[in-house]
């Protein structure tokens, strides 16, 4: 079941709840008032196995050739 965020239209109060989709709106846990509204809020998620932006996935192709810029600069380093 997903936690969705409520603002009651009588007193302001906003409150997040666990409901199913399915399930009417809950009442203000504050004043009771029964016309409370479903705001939309960022979800936060973490992706979780390998082959994630995290992981640098994508950057194989890249990374040979940011691998050699790196070596390139490392080795103009050197010969300063």
């Amino acid at each position: 079941m997903p936690i969705y965020e409520y603002e009651c239209g009588s007193c302001g109060h906003r409150f997040e709840k666990l409901v199913r989709i399915s399930a009417p709106a809950p009442a203000c846990e504050q004043c009771g008032h029964e016309e409370v509204r479903k705001l939309v809020s960022a979800s936060g998620f973490i992706l979780k196995g390998g082959g994630w932006y995290k992981d640098h996935y994508g950057l194989k192709g890249g990374g040979s050739s940011g691998g050699s810029s790196s070596s390139g600069g490392s080795s103009s380093s050197s010969d300063s």
